[in-house]
């Protein structure tokens, strides 16, 4: 199976998809490089895999989740969160890796899914 880099959002205080989320994909070596800009979709998800096949590569990365633009935007107060970064590693560029966030305006969770 060729693998592939995949998040999603989950909304704490309504138990919902975080749709329309912006998350930032950034790959870290000499020089922090931003590889791409995505919003989530209505199920939380992106439409497709931030990375895939021959696009996975060894290394450090990072998802920027932008949380209190997302709250903001839904009129709740976010005064403690501002930009939820998730930093990585990928060793195994033909394994899936799934990276969700479970977040509130005061907290978050992340873990390695499958």
């Amino acid at each position: 199976m060729p693998g592939k880099l995949s998040t999603h959002v989950l909304d704490l205080t309504t138990g919902q998809p975080a749709a329309g989320m912006l998350i930032e994909l950034w790959k870290y070596g000499d020089e922090p490089r931003m590889i791409k800009s995505v919003r989530t979709n209505s199920d939380g998800r992106t439409d497709s895999p931030l990375l895939e096949h021959l696009e996975m590569e060894p290394g450090t990365y990072e998802l920027n989740f932008f949380v209190r633009d997302y709250f903001e935007e839904r009129r709740v107060q976010c005064p403690f969160l501002d930009e939820v970064p998730v930093r990585f590693l990928i060793t195994d560029p033909g394994a899936a890796c799934h990276v969700p966030l479970l977040v509130s305006p005061w907290a978050y969770s992340t873990y390695r899914g499958s």
